[in-house]
């Protein structure tokens, strides 16, 4: 199951950055910094749900094809996540963007689901609609595991909309 999961990931990432070639690089062109908030829900494929808040800070630089982001995110079951990452947008048009995200980080599971290490990996998809002022209006499913460096790595799912302002309209530039 798990190396069927891993394969399952791999490939889809490796279609995802073969489709990113072949995308509207012009689209992306002077996209701002975001800050992002949002909400969800928390272990959507097991017994151990609760509410998730997140806030996002999107960089608007690029390292090569991929944009950094640093975030916080917290459960009501009061299990906390710091993390710091890359992601890559890939333009379907004008008005929507697919983008896979990847960033490690470290977790503490107060009350809430023990995801068995300190340390652990945040990979997800987001999809998301882009307004003229290039906000954007999204849905992202993420997993969140320590990749077997633990003894016990059950992992999670979340899922969660969120906004993100540009940051050029926070501050006029």
């Amino acid at each position: 199951m798990v190396v069927v999961r891993r394969s399952a990931i791999l490939a889809l990432l490796g279609v995802v950055l073969g489709v990113s070639f072949f995308s509207g690089k012009a689209l992306a062109e002077g996209d701002p910094a975001f800050l992002r908030f949002g909400a969800g829900y928390y272990d959507v494929f097991d017994d151990e749900e609760a509410g998730e808040f997140h806030f996002e800070y999107i960089s608007d630089s690029k390292w090569w094809l991929f944009t950094p982001q640093v975030g916080v995110m917290a459960t009501t079951d009061a299990a906390a996540y710091v993390y710091a990452g890359i992601r890559l947008d890939i333009f379907l048009g004008r008005r929507w963007v697919l983008t896979p995200q990847f960033a490690p980080g470290l977790y503490h599971d107060g009350d809430g689901k023990d995801l068995g290490h300190t340390i652990e990996f945040r990979s997800g998809l987001e999809f998301a609609y882009r307004f003229d002022d290039r906000a954007r209006l999204g849905v992202t499913l993420y997993h969140l595991s320590n990749a077997g460096i633990g003894d016990d790595n059950p992992g999670t799912e979340v899922i969660t909309v969120h906004y993100s302002y540009p940051m050029t309209n926070l501050f006029g530039g």
